[in-house]
């Protein structure tokens, strides 16, 4: 959202002053030939707004230029094409056959376990197509930088967990971590939050759960850095007090730092509308509000 802060406008948390603007209607007028998605990559390459992990902000670069050019202050050249947004109009993942005998016993008789992580794998596809049959949410697409892991014993699948970009606004959390707004902002992307967690309904194996939450806190940092170029330093999750205890993350050591409003993020009246759910976090360093707060 792009808002006026008297200095200069604020998009996405970078400030973007008068002679920000005078620099972008230079180089449209450099570039009169190029396009909007042109434009924003050689916005990003003067800038040198990147990701951690070196790829460009183009998608973020666009709405900020998108955001000036209905303001007034630049104008952008005619629209050349018009993607189609995936999000809007998503096709749920087709059902997935997999062995459903049941897999029962101690926790010892299946192991090793191994994680796969399956985003942008031929797997991605079977582990949508579980989430959508056998989670009670179903399936929805992690939201910004997003991992997916299947848990085997042998070939035979038992688990599936997907981690994702944390929410920007959680007051329990915030409190916990004792950040400030700038903080937040600047931080916010080395925390991963886990919006699915399914052990297979035909898998009763016990205290499996809490062990594959053990094993991902370990596993997690490491495969993240390697496709996003930076570590997590902390997990969060919600569990729905109306249906579940939170039983596997409290005996991972998880804690419960608070609840949610029951609002959500897009709240305009003030009111609860859904289900009051517990925050639950997993520090994965000592050190990790100074890291966070820094």
């Amino acid at each position: 959202m792009l808002s006026f802060m008297g200095i200069g406008f604020k998009y996405r948390g970078r400030v973007v002053t008068d002679a920000d603007v005078v620099f972008i209607r230079e180089l449209i007028s450099k570039n009169p030939t190029a396009s909007r998605w042109a434009l924003s990559k050689l916005l990003c390459e003067a800038w040198n707004w990147v990701q951690p992990n070196g790829a460009l902000k183009d998608m973020v670069c666009r709405g900020l230029m998108l955001g000036l050019h209905r303001g007034g202050h630049i104008e952008l050249p005619p629209v050349r094409r018009r993607t189609l947004n995936p999000l809007a109009k998503r096709v749920k993942p087709r059902a997935v056959k997999v062995e459903a005998h049941p897999i029962e016993g101690r926790l010892s008789d299946f192991q090793p376990l191994e994680f796969r992580q399956v985003r942008r794998s031929k797997d991605e596809a079977t582990f949508n197509g579980l989430i959508e049959e056998h989670h009670y949410l179903g399936y929805t697409q992690p939201v910004g930088e997003h991992l997916k892991y299947m848990v085997y014993s042998g070939d035979r699948p038992c688990g599936c967990l997907a981690w994702s970009s944390a929410p920007r606004h959680l007051g329990a959390r915030d409190r916990f971590i004792g950040w400030s707004p700038e903080a937040r902002r600047n931080n916010i992307h080395l925390i991963a939050y886990n919006p699915r967690f399914l052990i297979l309904p035909w898998v009763r194996v016990p205290h499996l759960a809490s062990h594959i939450l053990g094993r991902m806190a370990r596993q997690l940092p490491m495969d993240w850095e390697c496709m996003y170029g930076h570590r997590v330093v902390f997990l969060e999750t919600f569990v729905d007090t109306t249906r579940f205890r939170g039983t596997c993350y409290r005996a991972a050591n998880w804690i419960v730092m608070g609840q949610t409003t029951g609002r959500g993020k897009d709240d305009q009246t003030g009111r609860p509308n859904r289900s009051i759910k517990d925050i639950l976090g997993y520090p994965l360093q000592r050190r990790f509000r100074e890291i966070l707060g820094g």
